[in-house]
């Protein structure tokens, strides 16, 4: 993780992901989520991002492996990830 990393939450309610790894949470949040609408009635985050992508996608921040039909699995793994990310980021609050 860089330094520079970090979460900030406005006064409103606000979210801002700065840096990198913060970034990185935020993609993972929003694979997760799209995996799961997938798994649950088959819906799509967007034309030509197949289940097949977003499993790779999943791969690529977990480093495992995942094949059609591992919904479960991969959103699973992703979970774990997250909230390790949300534990090491610093956040501000404003």
């Amino acid at each position: 993780m860089s330094d520079d990393s970090h979460v900030t939450i406005g006064p409103n309610g606000g979210m801002s992901f700065v840096g990198p790894d913060a970034v990185r949470l935020f993609a993972a949040v929003s694979l997760k989520s799209a995996i799961g609408l997938h798994r649950k009635c088959g819906m799509i985050p967007t034309r030509g991002v197949t289940i097949t992508k977003m499993l790779a996608q999943a791969t690529q921040v977990t480093g495992k492996q995942y094949r059609r039909g591992q919904h479960q699995q991969a959103e699973a793994d992703l979970q774990i990830w997250i909230d390790a990310m949300k534990a090491a980021l610093p956040i501000e609050r404003k």
